[in-house]
């Protein structure tokens, strides 16, 4: 049996053979195991990680009983309970029971055996250390190049990108792993196919991060199409329309951002009783003058968000520490653009407001 955790990978809920009576404590009976074991299996069919946590961990302790000592059978039942472990959110423990059953895993198999790969990820996912995951990210993409299934290879690569793209060991290398998985995706997925829309999304970030804007465009567009035919909105679809605006804007094709500003709007529901936040928001200029006397200021601007999310008709409500701030709070906001709000599927004209503050850094 196999269940799913995440999108990085499966964990194998093994039918473990009863045949091995000669092996069996007379501590403990083949029936208890069983049934422990079979609770398991239900409460993971059932989505019931709390129970199924329960009995993993019985079936782990009366297997120890059963099987001999380093066999796979434990391996297995360890996977199992790493994998609840993990589900539940106690890392430190599921991190044990991966690198005991990692361990089990390389005395029974080749040191470049695919069957090391989920215990290794396991135990990359679970590791405290930064350092220490991406050592044993390195040992499953080495095992996964080597085979020939570039699907297995992508979600290896993949599965390392998403667990440390978020920590201080990041860089290109680990950039490189979603860019090279995303290149397997294009060539074994169709377009369509949900985890290659990701990928797509994923390596769009990364080229708007290198300010590669035109590839960002084309990838992040992509995805919009890919969703587009859907009949529902869908997180990805929203952000790469949100970063759509920021990109087209920075490059000064307002006319292109307008599109998406408007997708937002219709995918998006308007709160009367919330602050709208700008797509894009061009900071003002700090008023060189006032930074030179050491003013602060603050400026309060009432606007109409047009039914293409532009900002028109500005007007200074409330303003403190001269006009210097006003000037430069009418020209950046000008350049701000917005959802615009949906009434019976269709834009309307929106009055909105906004305060901007200007204060110097303590020194």
């Amino acid at each position: 049996m196999k269940f799913q955790f995440g999108l990085r990978r499966q964990f194998l809920a093994t039918t473990l053979g009863l045949a091995l009576a000669s092996s069996f404590s007379l501590s403990v009976s083949a029936s208890e195991f069983s049934d422990s074991y079979s609770a398991y299996q239900a409460a993971v069919s059932d989505k019931n990680y709390t129970d199924a946590l329960k009995h993993a961990e019985q079936a782990y302790q009366l297997g120890k009983s059963l099987y001999p000592k380093g066999s796979i059978d434990i391996g297995n039942l360890a996977m199992n309970m790493g994998s609840v472990l993990e589900i539940n959110g106690k890392k430190a423990e599921a991190f044990k029971a991966y690198t005991e059953a990692l361990t089990i895993y390389q005395a029974n198999f080749d040191d470049d055996a695919v069957e090391l790969i989920d215990p290794l990820l396991g135990a990359a996912d679970t590791a405290t250390k930064p350092k220490l995951a991406r050592e044993y990210f390195n040992d499953a993409i080495d095992i996964a190049e080597d085979t020939d299934n570039q699907m297995l290879l992508a979600n290896t690569l993949m599965a390392a990108f998403d667990n440390l793209s978020h920590t201080p060991v990041y860089n290109r290398t680990i950039q490189k792993y979603a860019i090279r998985a995303f290149d397997i995706y294009e060539e074994e997925l169709p377009e369509d196919a949900l985890v290659r829309v990701k990928a797509t999304y994923t390596v769009g970030m990364i080229r708007k991060s290198k300010k590669q804007n035109s590839q960002a465009i084309e990838l992040l567009n992509k995805v919009v199409d890919q969703f587009s035919v859907l009949d529902y909105s869908h997180p990805y679809e929203l952000a790469s329309h949100a970063q759509l605006v920021e990109l087209y804007e920075r490059k000064g094709q307002s006319d292109k951002s307008t599109q998406h500003c408007i997708a937002i709007g219709s995918m998006r529901p308007w709160l009367d009783s919330q602050e709208q936040v700008p797509l894009f928001r061009l900071p003002p200029e700090y008023p060189i003058s006032a930074a030179r006397a050491g003013r602060e200021g603050m400026v309060q601007i009432s606007f109409i968000i047009d039914e293409s999310g532009f900002v028109t008709e500005p007007k200074i409500v409330m303003s403190e520490g001269g006009s210097g701030f006003e000037k430069e709070s009418l020209r950046a906001i000008k350049r701000w653009r917005f959802a615009p709000k949906f009434v019976d599927g269709k834009a309307v004209a929106t009055p909105s407001k906004v305060q901007l503050d200007y204060t110097l850094a303590k020194s």
